[in-house]
């Protein structure tokens, strides 16, 4: 069985696809990834949304997709 790769959505996608592709990647609901996000962000800052930003340039597109 080949590993699991985590990958940005290109069918979930609201922004850049970081929270569907986690979604996708943890089997959970992705609007429960975006609200956990939200909440991390207004709770560190903005730091989150610093990390969103570095995660949607290094995470690859699904190719799959």
């Amino acid at each position: 069985m080949e590993p699991k790769k985590l990958y940005r959505s290109s069918v979930n996608k609201t922004i850049c696809g970081v929270c569907g592709g986690l979604g996708e990647y943890l089997n959970i609901d992705p609007t429960v990834v975006r609200l956990i996000w939200i909440l991390a962000a207004f709770g560190s800052c903005g730091t989150a949304a610093l990390v969103y930003i570095i995660a949607a340039v290094i995470m690859p597109e699904n190719p799959l997709e």
